[in-house]
């Protein structure tokens, strides 16, 4: 092969590549592809020419041509990383969600306050598996992380409409609370304002389609209503008006607190009806009525304004009838009150005196409990309201400190919290007992031969 070959069979090979360039901007995809064929097809003609007697001569030529190629590869490898990096992960992260909508679609934005209702219809749950409610234990959420940082974040992610509601055999117990609470302290507990009336009742009518065919043993639909196969009420949902406050009715058939956000025409999201029965640390009376910042900053949540009130708007702006989507809490309590921790002070203070202040410190490690919270949210069709369900979880410090892996993570996190985040939960009240126990047990479970390193292929989060 002489030298004008070689040139001619350089430039027909750049001629060749033009159009995969040019393609690769509009499909880059299959450009790249292509481009990969392209790229092994010339490192075999570069070899080839090596061994021709004209290489040396041809050899700025081909240095050039090898400079391309890779400037080519370079590029599309940086529109791979961008395209992949704008993606939208399948678990919302709403602390880094955009907030603009795209101009495609901005014209067509709705006006805050209105809905539209949709015609999504939720799929239709199968039974939950040999579920039984004396032998279905709580599911054994354990949301926290090692240190050395604490992230304060959402923590959304997607779950399956098939896994709204969660019922195990800790029930009774939890029906057994709701129904006293509802009879004691009515209204403080449960509340619907006017205008969320119509989201009220279309949880309701959710809950009464939703839990007989995910719990059949234990609901029956009927003509009128829905039946508790177990407890032998019959709960009303047809009759107008209702015997009760509407979220009184939708909290004895879960064993979550319950919580509807109406958006009104500034935009902002308002708690407007509720049934907040075992909270444990704050009460409905102080937030009925609130937009959906000042639920937060009233709590003193930490870095709510830095870093999640805005994404948190957005986030609810956004969402769509088609999604559920859940995260999950932790706190530790000094007493074993499900319903109201007694600790921080008495339920009906009307002083102030509410806070962890009042907490006595260091109890007994008998007295330290675990209190998890799985929260859902979703956006009813019809109404357009956004509701909360929130399952509370709550176990005894010595029996979750018996999981593998468990005590270690635990008191890594603990000590992980920033100051904000340590006055928040009490830290200061339990800290000392609470991590000597964590420690010991921790050291416990590494002397029988627990191997830290297999710790996520066991327990990935929330685990």
């Amino acid at each position: 092969m002489d030298s004008e070959t070689v040139k001619r069979s350089l430039a027909d090979l750049a001629t060749r590549s033009r159009p995969y360039i040019e393609q690769a901007n509009t499909q880059f995809q299959t450009s790249r592809h292509h481009c990969s064929s392209l790229l092994k097809s010339g490192e075999q003609q570069f070899h080839a020419l090596l061994d021709k007697p004209h290489a040396k001569q041809l050899l700025p030529a081909i240095t050039l041509l090898v400079f391309l190629t890779l400037a080519l590869s370079s590029y599309l490898s940086r529109r791979h990383s961008k395209s992949t990096s704008s993606t939208r992960p399948s678990t919302p992260t709403i602390e880094k969600a955009s907030s603009r909508p795209s101009t495609k679609f901005a014209a067509a934005a709705r006006k805050p306050g209105t809905w539209t209702p949709s015609s999504f219809t939720r799929p239709k749950p199968p039974p939950y598996p040999d579920w039984s409610i004396t032998a279905t234990k709580p599911l054994p959420y354990r949301p926290f992380r090692h240190g050395p940082k604490y992230f304060v974040t959402m923590g959304l992610r997607n779950v399956k409409f098939d896994d709204w509601i969660e019922l195990d055999n800790h029930y009774p117990r939890y029906h057994a609370d709701k129904a006293r609470r509802i009879a004691e302290r009515g209204s403080k507990c449960c509340r619907t304002a006017p205008e969320a009336l119509p989201a009220a009742l279309e949880l309701l009518d959710e809950l009464r389609s939703y839990l007989p065919d995910r719990y059949p043993t234990l609901y029956t639909r009927t003509e009128t209503g829905i039946l508790n196969s177990w407890s032998g009420e019959h709960i009303d949902t047809t009759s107008r008006p209702l015997p009760e406050d509407p979220m009184a009715s939708c909290a004895r058939l879960t064993q979550d607190d319950l919580a509807i956000m109406i958006e009104r025409p500034d935009g902002q999201y308002y708690l407007l009806a509720g049934a907040i029965l075992l909270a444990g640390f704050w009460r409905l009376e102080d937030k009925i009525g609130m937009p959906l910042s000042e639920i937060h900053t009233s709590g003193d949540v930490p870095q709510y304004r830095e870093k999640l009130e805005k994404g948190m708007m957005n986030f609810f702006r956004r969402l769509k009838p088609e999604e559920l989507v859940a995260r999950n809490n932790y706190f530790l309590q000094v007493d074993d009150e499900l319903a109201w921790s007694p600790s921080i002070g008495s339920e009906d203070s009307t002083d102030g005196t509410i806070s962890w202040n009042t907490a006595e410190k260091n109890r007994a490690i008998e007295h330290h409990f675990f209190r998890s919270e799985r929260q859902t949210l979703r956006r009813l069709p019809k109404s357009g309201g956004v509701v909360f369900t929130i399952r509370t979880y709550f176990h005894p410090i010595t029996e979750v400190a018996q999981e593998d892996y468990v005590p270690g993570r635990l008191a890594s996190a603990v000590r992980s919290w920033g100051d904000d985040v340590s006055r928040y939960k009490g830290k200061e009240k339990y800290q000392d007992v609470l991590l000597e126990y964590l420690d010991a047990k921790h050291k416990e479970q590494l002397d029988r031969g627990l191997k830290p390193e297999e710790e996520d292929e066991k327990r990935a989060y929330p685990w």
